[in-house]
């Protein structure tokens, strides 16, 4: 790492962020006024969610960070190779959060003194500035400059900045989020962004046991309980909401057709919520639900024929030692 005395900085992408009010109050009009009720779960992430989440990625039953972490953590030094960190690099992190696996990369780059930047993207403004204080500590002559914005927002950011070779990391099966068209979509948008020379390395969670895969996203705990009706709490303190928490479940099921885990608030009684900010009261059914996520699994053949489609090409596979998860590095074509 070329030492650097460039002061961490956090920017905003655009002048309108996707976490303000105006962007949830959108969302929350649109998704509760349509059949079947529907909210976005990019609002997932305000700060109490992304506390929520760190908790979740503790749990016994949420296998995810841990065979991705394994991952990275026994075959970073391959994964680097397969990269090419001999020349000068920006590694942008789509959905960085705290980073907690893309730590274990960062270590190995300080530690080979690669010339390198590093540039977080996440939604929540809370959690890149807790990033950054934890980034200047842990190596303060690291260059990093952080994004606050949503994904496609993230890639107007490099379409802007081609100059520069970028290592791009999308971990965590962040992509399962989208629907199948929208992921296609992305990485469709996201080749467009690259050089011959980037690379992009696409964290997948793979078809399992769906009992296991329904458990990681409904533990015994209920902190992803607790984590899905955070984002009714969200519309009451921002919006102005009189949501009863207590009135409503989470509830999730895995479809192992479609490889789709989906996840949803559940209205317990008949009743009427009212959003002072929307001027809108919504009626409840008994046992209404709002639909809050999709999570895909994956097969590698089906990664490969969605990335070929965008222009990609795979260069490496790397898994753990369950074939459970997999981080998948893409060449542009």
């Amino acid at each position: 790492m070329t030492a650097r005395t460039t002061q961490n900085s956090l920017v905003n992408l655009l002048p309108t962020r996707v976490s303000d009010d105006n962007g949830l109050a959108q969302d929350v009009m649109q998704g509760l006024s349509q059949s079947p009720k529907k909210l976005s779960s990019r609002f997932f992430y305000d700060a109490k969610g992304s506390q929520l989440f760190q908790q979740i990625m503790e749990l016994p039953e949420y296998y995810l960070t841990k065979l991705e972490h394994q991952i990275l953590s026994r075959q970073r030094k391959e994964i680097l190779y397969a990269i090419d960190t001999q020349n000068p690099f920006q590694l942008v992190d789509l959905g960085a959060g705290d980073a907690y696996k893309t730590k274990l990369l960062l270590s190995e780059l300080v530690a080979s003194k690669a010339d390198f930047s590093y540039v977080p993207l996440d939604i929540s403004e809370d959690q890149l500035n807790l990033l950054l204080e934890d980034m200047h500590h842990r190596w303060p002559h690291l260059e990093v400059q952080a994004l606050a914005a949503e994904y496609f927002q993230g890639l107007e950011w490099l379409n802007q900045n081609r100059r520069q070779r970028k290592v791009v990391l999308f971990l965590g099966s962040n992509i399962g989020n989208f629907d199948l068209p929208e992921a296609q979509n992305f990485l469709c948008a996201l080749r467009q962004t690259l050089n011959p020379e980037d690379s992009f390395l696409l964290g997948l969670d793979l078809k399992k046991d769906p009992e296991k895969i329904r458990r990681a996203y409904d533990d015994a705990a209920g902190v992803t309980s607790a984590f899905n009706l955070n984002l009714l709490h969200r519309i009451n303190k921002e919006l102005q909401g009189d949501f009863d928490l207590d009135q409503f479940q989470h509830f999730a099921e895995y479809d192992p057709l479609e490889g789709t885990m989906r996840s949803f608030l559940v209205s317990r009684q008949a009743q009427e919520v009212h959003i002072g900010a929307l001027k809108q009261t919504f009626r409840f059914e008994a046992w209404e639900a709002i639909h809050t996520e999709n999570s895909y699994k994956f097969t590698l053949r089906q990664v490969e024929e969605m990335a070929g489609s965008c222009g990609f090409t795979i260069q490496e596979v790397f898994t753990d030692k369950t074939f459970g998860f997999a981080d998948v590095l893409l060449r542009p074509v």
